[in-house]
């Protein structure tokens, strides 16, 4: 005898009961901030990183409280790793949030702060134009097909100048020295790669920890770096458990630390999220402040979890 099939009228009560819930609890996580915690030889301690802000009227609190938490963190350097828009605006005053930053901040733009890829029919065909036309190696790295006329740059040089006014360090394929922690840190900012404007400058021979920031993972290359750090994915935002088992066996890279040629690459989920209805949801995929060689103060600060 074959079951009995639920009848329409109880699978539609069963979905108005359990989509509210579902909602609900995305939009939590999708304002509950982890710490994530790297430990990297030979990195100075102390570095925060964060990326994906997307500071906007509907997450401005969100943005406020990750940056009280960066704060209370104490760290001795913060990067940023690009989106910084929405790619809507038309105006910047939102981003007079990063002021209340107390430690010196480094940045890159990403795709949003060009106005390059912000939809999903734009954001695949850049996908594949990468795929299809771009050479990531560090010897001939080469994105210039990308650059299409397409990018607002107008857009990202006002958006750098109020970066700048607020004391963000917005590095356009450019490099610093800088003192962080117990060592010094060249910081290697690789300006966005959508829009065609990634070319990395030419950084002298140091012993010094070096880390390149570059927002799209896919755009990054086998540099002479420490460490590459990049964001852009948010983690996936909906890590369901096939895409999280693809994403931990590195078929995607969607979160995590992965390897390029023996150099540690960590993807962060971000700070914050693409919105639904200026909801921000997310799932299994919470947003994330990372922190790098941790103090004893600092891990005192987030309760000693590692």
């Amino acid at each position: 005898m074959l079951p009995k099939v639920p009848s329409t009228k109880y699978l539609a009560l069963f979905m108005l009961i359990l989509l509210p819930s579902m909602t609900g609890y995305m939009a939590w996580e999708a304002r509950t901030v982890d710490v994530t915690v790297l430990e990297i030889d030979g990195a100075p301690e102390g570095i925060i990183y964060i990326t994906d802000p997307h500071v906007q009227a509907s997450n401005i609190d969100h943005v406020q409280m990750v940056i009280r938490e960066v704060n209370r963190l104490n760290p001795s350097l913060v990067l940023i790793g690009g989106d910084f828009a929405t790619g809507d605006e038309t105006g910047f005053a939102s981003q007079s949030v990063w002021r209340s930053l107390d430690a010196p901040a480094y940045a890159v733009l990403g795709n949003h702060d060009y106005r390059v890829g912000t939809d999903a029919p734009t954001g695949l065909e850049r996908i594949f134009a990468v795929r299809a036309s771009a050479d990531v190696t560090a010897a001939g790295y080469d994105l210039s097909a990308l650059k299409d006329g397409s990018a607002d740059t107008a857009f990202a040089d006002e958006l750098t100048a109020t970066l700048e006014e607020s004391g963000v360090h917005v590095l356009r394929n450019e490099y610093a020295r800088v003192s962080a922690g117990d060592g010094e840190v060249v910081i290697v900012g690789v300006d966005d790669g959508w829009a065609g404007m990634a070319d990395p400058p030419d950084v002298p021979a140091t012993d010094a920890f070096t880390v390149y920031l570059i927002h799209e993972p896919s755009c990054r290359a086998d540099w002479d770096a420490d460490l590459i750090l990049a964001g852009h994915t948010h983690g996936g935002q909906f890590l369901f458990p096939v895409i999280d088992q693809l994403n931990d066996h590195g078929v995607v890279e969607l979160a995590g630390m992965f390897d390029t040629n023996g150099t540690p690459t960590y993807v962060s989920r971000g700070v914050c999220s693409a919105s639904f209805a200026g909801v921000d949801l997310r799932f299994n995929c919470r947003p994330e402040i990372v922190l790098i060689n941790p103090t004893e103060e600092q891990l005192q600060v987030i309760g000693g979890s590692t």
